[in-house]
């Protein structure tokens, strides 16, 4: 009887796993439904692919499907991960290499939802939870012009150096029911539209997220819009710190109006800083080439965004009495730093950005000080024209111990309170980094 029992017991076990396992091996390899199903690629407008290129612009696909000198958006760019490294893919028309065979409904799923041809899921390094909320109209255009308005460039993409196990992609697929969203962009009622298109381009095709918001253990962003506190409140990416973008007066945009947010983003500075790290490739080939009416719609949202004073500060305020001249640190930033930032800090906005009150002298957060440091800055190129000031790379010139005091010299001096800065940080971020290149990728539209 006992036996019988058992018998019957394991039965619907072996029943009830295969199912469950059944299911599963459905869920991970399934292919998303698309709007475009029933949609053949047929020919294309040229104004539908010139909005497509727009688009593209705003979502600044070039900055990782592109190696300088090379083709556009052919791939290779080589991306760090916490399990290894992976690279960018072949998005040019090319039909062997490419995605010149893909349907609208097999590149819709891949840019919104991680999933290429066949079930196969992308890593999320592909900002796709942002690119899930682009609208129709959008992902039409944006096909438009891969197909049309993209050279297709023969080049094979490169695998990545993820090992076995962890290599496997199916568990992506439940990363992204728990993580990844899958509706587009819904416009708030209650909000102007100015503010909504602003949400939009933020949230969705501008990704900004993806290096502003802190990540989670399963390398998530904590929120996705505005209604999460740890929206755009600042994260760690790639030795980089990117900044918050809420009212945080110290680390956000709290003393930014409107017309400095989109004066940042239309000339790569103003009187509070200049681009730099990954916020440079945004603007040589994303941000300076929206419309004025979307940079006012971007800075309108951000400014909507409160601030956390309890996890900012008090404000930040100019102290000149604190600059020590016998302080360690201050012979290298007078000799080194100085003849550009200024002895008093205040740089010579708004082409030498400021320290005093920099955000990177005011973040707990230190890599971008390091960074910057020890590698110097990309080249920043307006209307094509190259900008001849460049933060310099000192990783050959200072030590570890050189580097770390003059650091915590300007992240503690003119009211400047980040904290002091350690050897040990600088030599990690030496050996996890490299000079930053002299050859910045640049996009010829048509």
């Amino acid at each position: 009887m006992n036996n019988r029992r058992f018998a019957r017991t394991a039965g619907w076990l072996v029943l009830a796993g295969a199912v469950a396992a059944g299911v599963l091996a459905w869920y991970v390899t399934r292919e998303p439904a698309s709007p475009f199903e029933q949609q053949p690629a047929a020919g294309f407008d040229p104004a539908l692919v010139s909005r497509g290129e727009y688009v593209a612009r705003v979502s600044d696909c070039v900055a990782c499907h592109s190696l300088p000198g090379k083709a556009p958006f052919a791939g290779g760019l080589e991306m760090a991960t916490p399990l290894g490294a992976i690279h960018a893919t072949n998005i040019t028309p090319d039909r062997d290499t490419g995605i010149g065979a893909y349907t609208p409904a097999d590149f819709d799923r891949a840019v919104r939802h991680g999933v290429a041809p066949g079930g196969r899921r992308l890593y999320p390094a592909m900002p796709y939870p942002s690119y899930a909320k682009l609208s129709d109209d959008d992902m039409r255009a944006l096909y438009a012009f891969f197909m049309k308005g993209v050279e297709p460039a023969k080049q094979a993409n490169l695998p990545s150096s993820i090992p076995w196990p962890l290599n496997m992609r199916w568990p992506i697929a439940l990363w992204n029911g728990v993580f990844a969203p899958n509706a587009t962009y819904a416009a708030k009622p209650n909000q102007d539209a100015l503010w909504n298109r602003g949400a939009y381009i933020v949230q969705g095709p501008g990704h900004c997220g993806s290096c502003h918001t802190p990540r989670g253990l399963a390398f998530n962003e904590k929120a996705l819009d505005e209604t999460g506190a740890p929206y755009l409140a600042g994260g760690l990416l790639d030795g980089w710190y990117a900044p918050s973008l809420r009212q945080d007066h110290n680390t956000g945009l709290g003393r930014w109006s409107e017309d400095e947010i989109v004066r940042f983003l239309k000339t790569g500075r103003n009187q509070h800083a200049v681009v730099y790290g990954s916020m440079t490739e945004a603007f040589n080939n994303s941000t300076q080439f929206m419309s004025d009416e979307d940079l006012n719609a971007i800075a309108r949202y951000l400014k909507s965004l409160p601030g956390d004073p309890q996890r900012d500060g008090s404000p930040w305020q100019y102290q000149a009495a604190n600059a020590r001249a016998d302080a360690p640190g201050a012979h290298t930033y007078a000799t080194r730093c100085a003849s550009c930032h200024g002895l008093d800090g205040k740089g010579q906005p708004e082409w030498m950005p400021p320290l005093a009150g920099a955000t990177s002298a005011l973040a707990k957060e230190n890599a971008s000080a390091i960074n910057i440091t020890l590698n110097g800055s990309q080249r920043i190129v307006t209307a094509g024209v190259p900008d001849a000031y460049r933060m310099p790379a000192f990783r050959e010139q200072l030590s570890d111990e050189e580097i770390a005091q003059v650091l915590s010299y300007v992240r503690g001096t003119w009211g400047n309170n980040g904290g002091a800065v350690d050897a040990a940080a600088v030599n990690k971020l030496r050996g996890h980094t490299d000079p930053a290149s002299s050859s910045p990728i640049i996009l010829h539209m048509r």
